[in-house]
């Protein structure tokens, strides 16, 4: 085709046997000669059908590319006014290629709003699945997103996603469905419902009746399991002060289980549908190795394998990686693009600095430098290294010696730095600011995980720390939760550090029987007390974090920021 084009008797002619030439080539998996043969075609010298195509075929190169803002230049081609009066297959090509460019470039609504415009071209299985990724993407949507009057298609699917998210338990969100359904009775969505929210109505018509709480009584781990057990029970018999119908709760001591197996076949016995536990992690690592388990299970810590381990299997905890992770998507929001870092020397350190490294790395922010803080005495030493002060220092000696005169020069810290991520003891921490401050590096923003911070009445420690960034469970931040007000009435303790693992108690009572609600609902969250809660593919709850500042040794709520 590519000879037949050099013959061509006309620009046009020439310009579609290339086009076919490039197409076939993408067809045949050949994506480099596809772009370079289409690198050749004059697009204007078509004919706007092939303009389209051409357009489109452009677009699909550069998604296989990974460079969605391309495609999605292609695809703004004046030509494509014309779509419309194109074949519906050609239709239906550019509109699903276009909100998959969207989707990829962050523009979730867009992209909604692209398959809900393409929906009417679709039928059979292909109409389902354009619905099930319509609902993937609002269902995602923060909430100033979804509020919406519209009537048409559109406005129907985001009242929906607000509708359910509006609902707690799983019956408030079938009824939500319900409702929704009689007043939109013809709707893509209540002619076909996309495949979760079907997948609802089978959880609802099972609801779960008996929970069995496996921690230890006795070891090392029991004052953990302690807090973390009063927190659940204390959500229980909230519920049933609400005029709930909770499920039993049947405590056991996993201290003395010598066989994991064992304990599934007591719990069976004892008509238990979910277990909340282990807490310890060579338990959890050993569940995790198996193939299924007998009953779903709620594990209060994390394996440290890569593998998913069985179906039945969720893990939650206060993983401090949640944090770092929480740090790098917060200083991004606020416009940060490059880090330094400090954390504690060991395995801890190591694993929140990797976890942060990846995070802020996967969004395209550059991690300059890290130290990791182990001996006071070299400390300022560390920070001046961070931010190259000796540098400065040498400099400054090196003009004075040529200029053969005093020179007056006071340090200065490299300026490509916008903040520091800081995983930090208290201690620590108050060494660390004002460290930075007498290194000429007082400006630099930090940002720190929840770590420096106990919740304690004695503001002066906290001087220290002025301007510190940190994120912190809403447990601490919100002292007029009632059930918290509760809880530190009951166990003072609560209201100080140890007040993570009430609440991180109180959100397994919660989180349980919303397992497989947030399973059929990706994306989905519950807003808890050790953070807003989401469940990533490898059924592993990951949080996300409030935040707050230190303001002339008090701390200072900050407004959120979206997802």
């Amino acid at each position: 085709m590519l000879e037949q084009a050099a013959s061509a008797k006309t620009p046009e002619q020439a310009a579609t046997l290339r086009l076919s030439a490039a197409d076939l080539a993408s067809r045949q998996n050949d994506a480099g000669r596809a772009a370079q043969i289409l690198g050749q075609v004059q697009i204007d010298q078509l004919k706007p059908g092939l303009q389209v195509f051409a357009s489109t075929l452009s677009a699909e190169l550069a998604m296989g590319r990974n460079q969605p803002k391309a495609a999605l230049t292609a695809l703004n081609h004046p030509s494509m006014q014309r779509l419309g009066e194109l074949s519906v297959e050609q239709q239906i090509r550019t509109h699903m290629l276009k909100a998959r460019a969207l989707e990829a470039d962050g523009q979730a609504l867009a992209a909604a709003s692209e398959r809900v415009y393409a929906g009417p071209l679709l039928q059979g299985t292909d109409a389902s699945a354009n619905n099930d990724a319509i609902w993937t993407l609002v269902s995602a949507l923060p909430a100033e997103q979804l509020q919406s009057t519209a009537t048409d298609d559109m406005g129907g699917w985001l009242n929906l996603a607000r509708s359910i998210k509006g609902a707690g338990t799983l019956e408030q969100q079938q009824a939500a469905i319900d409702s929704w359904k009689a007043q939109n009775p013809k709707h893509p969505a209540a002619l076909q419902l996309p495949t979760a929210l079907a997948q609802l109505r089978a959880l609802t018509s099972e609801p779960i009746t008996k929970i069995a709480l496996l921690l230890p009584q006795d070891g090392q781990l029991a004052a953990v399991a302690k807090a973390l057990r009063e927190g659940f029970m204390a959500a229980h018999f909230q519920a049933q002060q609400a005029g709930e119908n909770p499920p039993a709760i049947q405590v056991f001591d996993s201290s003395r289980i010598t066989s994991m197996d064992e304990f599934y076949r007591q719990a069976q016995a004892a008509g238990v549908q979910l277990v909340v536990g282990p807490l310890e992690k060579n338990l959890v690592k050993q569940l995790n190795s198996r193939q299924q388990l007998p009953i779903t299970t709620l594990a209060l810590n994390y394996s440290d394998t890569s593998n998913e381990g069985p179906a039945q299997l969720y893990q939650f905890g206060l993983a401090a990686e949640d944090e770092a992770r929480e740090v790098a998507r917060r200083a991004w929001a606020d416009g940060k693009r490059s880090a330094v870092a400090m954390v504690p020397k060991g395995e801890w350190g190591d694993r929140v600095l990797d976890a942060f490294r990846k995070s802020w790395q996967a969004k395209g922010g550059t991690l300059i430098a890290a130290e990791h803080v182990d001996q006071p005495v070299e400390l300022a030493q560390q920070v001046a290294d961070l931010f190259q002060l000796r540098n400065s220092e040498g400099r400054a000696q090196r003009l004075q010696s040529t200029a053969g005169t005093q020179i007056a020069a006071q340090p200065s810290r490299r300026q490509d730095i916008d903040f520091m991520f800081l995983a930090a003891t208290p201690q620590q921490a108050q060494q660390i600011k004002p460290t930075m401050v007498f290194q000429y590096a007082g400006d630099v923003p930090v940002y720190a995980t929840s770590h420096l911070f106990t919740n304690s009445n004695d503001h002066a420690q906290y001087m220290d720390l002025n301007g510190v960034r940190f994120c912190e469970t809403p447990w601490l931040l919100n002292a007029e939760d009632p059930l918290r007000q509760q809880v530190t009435a009951q166990w003072p303790q609560a209201a100080g550090s140890l007040g993570r693992l009430y609440a991180m108690g109180i959100d397994a009572y919660r989180l349980a029987p919303r397992l497989a609600q947030l399973k059929a609902m990706p994306d989905s969250r519950i807003d808890g007390l050790s953070g807003s809660l989401s469940l990533n593919p490898g059924r592993r709850v990951e949080r996300q974090l409030p935040w707050a500042e230190f303001v002339d040794g008090k701390v200072q709520r900050l407004p959120d920021t979206a997802p």
